[in-house]
């Protein structure tokens, strides 16, 4: 089905200039000489684009595009101006404009432009039929965004969904790990068997053999009956390995065994069994330093990245903050029992200047707090705590100076951890405290960067709080 563009100008060899370009690369255009006539349009059908002026009689660009969010917050929309100013262009996409654009405008840059726009909108789609296709019980529709890093995954996610291959997640606490991989299980062949999960750090490693595979009755001190491990519960569906990186060395040949042969050996066991399981794992740390360090098999690492995915932190996906606070905010407030609670617009941008160190489950655990602890009928700026409300140093204090060349932004943040562990002699709490982290996120960044404390600086005497938001 050709793709439909609605062209909003007041100017009319402007609506037929680009109606031309338009219909020459194959789109249906309609076009029309204001805001009011493009909402009219709107009422009756539903284009896949609209590319509207700034600067109308009436209701202006930015106005219409006002309305359009609210009403079909999905429909792209592209903006015109010959009023190419900095201002302008952060007005626009701050309102939630796709893209820009600058009169007169060139007919290559023009059809980029919408090409891109339409095929994002695409994604966007395919992410929205994912969702519909889940059981929203399964916790799906948490993982809230429209962001560019965070539909890239889900994109990638929906695709690994329909295959039997490994899948390994790698994330930072708090973003939604397990989310994913039961959205992953739900919309694959095998969603209609069981979706095992285990956390491999949560269970003492004397344990984790047991749990994981289990045992025969005898087999040792309290052994009185036999046992079912997570892996023979999971069989014919999927297993859920969370924090792979903390199984120990000896278990992992057993994973390995696992994965190639579709075997597992209980304990006390005389021979194997045959198991059919699908595995999802998923890790916070750097596994690829780790197989450096010779503390997780290379073997089984490649075993388990047949397809890698990273969720991104919500740091780095800010856009997605206030479509976050408000999904939380309404879940919270009916559940807390006060539904006439209101959120006040201007007070978003305090949950956007901060950069979340626990992720998406601490930004869920403040909304809570707040919505529980204020005591009005609105939300003030009093009610929201301390750090939100915090001043931060602007970056642009920074004097950061760009190379024409480029640069490489994962050097830069290598370059900032090691100047911040520098300055306060090697200890974690400081530093991350320091560039408004948490601990666990700064570990988490050192091992992403190689980074190691050198041999010849002191223990380490942290005073044991973490300087972030909840985990």
């Amino acid at each position: 089905m050709t793709d439909s563009i609605l062209v909003v100008d007041d100017d009319e060899n402007v609506r037929w200039v680009t109606q031309t370009q338009l219909e020459d690369a194959g789109y249906r255009v309609t076009e029309v000489p204001s805001g009011e006539a493009a909402l009219a349009v709107l009422e009756k059908e539903r284009p896949s684009l609209v590319l509207t002026d700034l600067r109308m009689p009436g209701i202006s660009g930015i106005e219409l595009l006002e309305r359009i969010r609210a009403q079909e917050p999905e429909l792209p929309v592209v903006l015109m101006t010959a009023y190419g100013t900095i201002q302008s262009a952060v007005q626009a996409v701050k309102a939630g404009a796709y893209d820009y654009l600058t009169k007169p405008i060139d007919s290559e840059e023009l059809l980029l432009v919408v090409s891109r726009a339409l095929e994002r909108q695409k994604l966007v789609d395919e992410v929205a039929n994912l969702r519909r296709s889940l059981d929203r019980k399964y916790g799906f529709e948490n993982i809230i965004g429209h962001s560019d890093a965070l539909l890239s995954v889900l994109e990638m996610a929906a695709r690994a969904a329909r295959t039997h291959s490994t899948i390994l997640i790698r994330a930072e606490t708090g973003t939604g790990k397990e989310l994913l991989a039961r959205a992953i299980h739900f919309n694959s062949l095998r969603n209609n068997k069981p979706f095992i999960t285990i956390n491999c750090g949560a269970i003492p490693k004397d344990l984790l053999e047991s749990e994981l595979f289990g045992y025969v009755k005898g087999s040792f001190t309290g052994a009185v009956t036999h046992k079912r491990g997570r892996v023979e519960l999971a069989d014919g569906g999927t297993l859920f390995l969370d924090e792979i990186g903390e199984m120990p060395l000896e278990l992992q040949v057993k994973m390995l065994r696992l994965i190639q042969h579709g075997e597992i050996e209980k304990v006390g066991a005389a021979e194997p069994s045959k198991v059919d399981v699908r595995i999802i794992a998923a890790t916070h740390r750097n596994l690829k330093a780790m197989v450096e360090d010779e503390t997780f098999r290379e073997d089984l690492y490649y075993r388990l990245a047949v397809i890698p995915l990273e969720l991104p932190p919500l740091r780095e996906r800010a856009e997605d903050i206030p479509e976050l606070v408000q999904h939380f905010f309404v879940r919270t407030k009916q559940k807390v029992g006060r539904p006439d609670l209101v959120l006040p617009q201007h007070l978003i941008k305090y949950f956007q200047n901060y950069r979340w160190p626990g992720n998406v489950r601490e930004l869920e655990n403040v909304i809570e707090r707040i919505v529980v602890l204020s005591s009005g009928p609105e939300i003030t700026l009093q009610d929201l705590p301390d750090f939100l409300r915090r001043e931060h140093v602007p970056v642009d204090m920074l004097n950061l100076e760009l190379p024409p060349q480029g640069i490489s932004l994962e050097a830069i943040e290598k370059e900032l951890l090691l100047r911040a562990l520098h300055k306060f002699k090697w200890n974690q709490t400081h530093a991350a405290r320091y560039l408004d982290i948490s601990r666990k996120a700064l570990i988490y960044r050192m091992e992403k960067h190689g980074i190691k404390r050198p041999p010849e600086t002191p223990p380490e005497e942290d005073d044991g709080a973490d300087p972030g938001g909840s985990e």
